[in-house]
C-alpha cells in the first residue's frame, strides 16, 4: 500500500471515529434516561432547539461555538468534545495496530466501553443494552470470526467466547459477593459483573483475569487517593466500570505482550 493511500485511510478512520463518537454522546446522554437514541433528532438539553448539521460537525462545531449553544448560549459540557476526540483517537490506534476485520470488531468493543465508562461516571450504572448486548454480540462474532480469539474453528471460537463469559462474570461475581460479605453492604454493582462477562465474550477468559487484576490495582490506587481527598472518606462512592474499561484497553493493545514478558521474567528467575 502506498504512503498516500495509507495516510488517506488513516484520516478516514479518524473522521469516522469522531462521527461515531458524536453518536456515542447521544447514547451517553439518553440511555440512562431510558430515551430513544434514534428519535428525536439532536437538540440542546437547555432550550430544546434542534441542532442543525452545521452545529453538529464532530470536534469542529464544539470549537467553533466555543462550547456554547448557538441559540441560548448555554454551556455545552466538554464531555461531548472529549468523547469524540477519544473515540477518533482509539479507532485510529486500533486501525494502525490491527487493521481489517479485527479492527472493526475492536471498534465495537471500544465504543461499548466508552459509553459504559461515561455513564458509570455520571450515573453509577452500566446499561443492560451494553452488557447483555455485548455478551450476545461477542458470542455471535466468535462464530463468524474465530480468529478474534486466535483460533480457526467455529467450535473453538464459540467455546472460548463462552468460557470468557463464564470466567469473566463468575470471577467478578465472586469478588462482589465476598466484598458484600466482608463490608456488610453492596461492594460492587452487577453492571460491572455483566460488563466483564461481555468483555469475556469478545476477548476470552485470559483477558478477563488480566482485566480483574489490572483494574483492581489501578482502581485501588486511584480510589484510595479519591477517598483521602473526599470529605466523605470511606463512604465515597467510586464507579468501578471505568477501571475495567481501562484495563481491557491495555489488554487489547499490549495484553499478550505483557503476559509473555511476565512469564519470561519468571523463567529467568
Amino acid at each position: 500500500m502506498s504512503t498516500g493511500l495509507q495516510v488517506y485511510l488513516d484520516v478516514v478512520v479518524f473522521v469516522f471515529g469522531a462521527v461515531v463518537g458524536s453518536f456515542l454522546n447521544v447514547c451517553i446522554h439518553r440511555m440512562p434516561r431510558e430515551q430513544s437514541v434514534v428519535t428525536p433528532p439532536s437538540h440542546c438539553p437547555h432550550c430544546h432547539e434542534r441542532i442543525r448539521w452545521r452545529d453538529n460537525v464532530p470536534l469542529f462545531s464544539y470549537l467553533f461555538l466555543r462550547g456554547r449553544c448557538r441559540h441560548c448560549s448555554a454551556r455545552i459540557t466538554p464531555r461531548y468534545f472529549l468523547v469524540e476526540l477519544l473515540t477518533a483517537t482509539l479507532f485510529l490506534l486500533i486501525w494502525l495496530k490491527f487493521g481489517g476485520v479485527q479492527a472493526v470488531i475492536y471498534w465495537i468493543v471500544v465504543a461499548g466501553l466508552i459509553v459504559a465508562t461515561f455513564i458509570d461516571f455520571e450515573h453509577y450504572i452500566i446499561p443492560n443494552e451494553i452488557t447483555y448486548g455485548g455478551v450476545v454480540l461477542g458470542l455471535l462474532l466468535s462464530v463468524l470470526y474465530p480468529p478474534l480469539l486466535n483460533v480457526e474453528s467455529v467450535r473453538a471460537g464459540l467455546w472460548l467466547s463462552f468460557l470468557g463469559v463464564v470466567v469473566g462474570g463468575g470471577t467478578l461475581l465472586l469478588v462482589a459477593l465476598l466484598g458484600e460479605w466482608a463490608f456488610k453492604k453492596e461492594a460492587m454493582g452487577m453492571g460491572d459483573v455483566k460488563l466483564l462477562a461481555a468483555l469475556g465474550a469478545f476477548l476470552g477468559w485470559e483477558a478477563t483475569l488480566f482485566t480483574v487484576f489490572a483494574s483492581s490495582v489501578v482502581g485501588g490506587v486511584i480510589g484510595l487517593v479519591l477517598v483521602l481527598l473526599s470529605k466523605k472518606g470511606l463512604q465515597s462512592r467510586i464507579p468501578y466500570g471505568p477501571y475495567i474499561a481501562l484495563a481491557a484497553l491495555v489488554w487489547i493493545f499490549w495484553g499478550r505482550e505483557l503476559i509473555r514478558w511476565y512469564m519470561g521474567m519468571i523463567n529467568k528467575g
